[in-house]
């Protein structure tokens, strides 16, 4: 194409932009005809997947249909300007799917479970509720009853005080009392 064939075509991209952005369906099928294959293949490149391109090249004709009033000739080419779109929504679309991967990958990790022997689980389970009961009993009474409200109750240290009706340090310094002494009757060695 000539350099004024290439000035004829921007001049008629420009106008056919003014036009959807006026709302006309007609200039908007002309626009999607002769700049599809471009806008396409540039999603292309990016995103290296036929079903994503397609899908993002709609999405960015919807953008076009809705902001085409946002096009500056006088910044570029409406070429220029589909195309600067068209990028921007592929890495917008790698960066998306990247984050779902990175996602499930987490939710996978966290959620993941061998394969063990159920029933020595349960053994070792009711064992260390046992232990933990039998030290329980080893507790002052205020001790126990704070430090039962606090982690079975899943209450915080303020809803304590409130249920004992005792002041907040009062609380505090029994649940971390209570839980010296569960660590010492139940062995736990502190992690150096």
């Amino acid at each position: 194409m000539t350099n004024l064939g290439a000035r004829t075509g921007e001049a008629t991209l420009d106008a056919l932009l003014a036009r959807v952005a006026a709302g006309e369906t007609a200039a908007f099928r002309d626009l999607y005809a002769r700049t599809s294959a471009r806008v396409h293949g540039m999603v292309l490149r990016v995103l290296r997947d036929p079903g994503y391109s397609e899908e993002t090249t709609q999405e960015i004709y919807l953008q076009v249909w809705h902001n085409a009033g946002n096009f500056d000739p006088d910044k570029g080419s409406a070429l220029s300007w589909l195309i600067t779109l068209a990028h921007r929504r592929a890495i917008d679309r790698v960066r998306s799917e990247q984050s779902s991967t990175n996602r499930e990958g987490a939710y996978g990790a966290a959620n993941w479970s061998a394969d063990f022997d159920s029933v020595s689980d349960e053994v070792a389970s009711r064992e260390d509720a046992r232990e933990v009961a039998d030290c329980l009993g080893t507790l002052t009474e205020v001790q126990r009853s704070s430090v039962t409200l606090a982690y079975y109750g899943g209450l915080t240290y303020r809803e304590v005080a409130e249920r004992l009706s005792v002041a907040l340090p009062t609380v505090k310094s029994r649940i971390r009392d209570g839980l010296g002494r569960l660590k010492d009757c139940l062995g736990v060695r502190a992690h150096a």
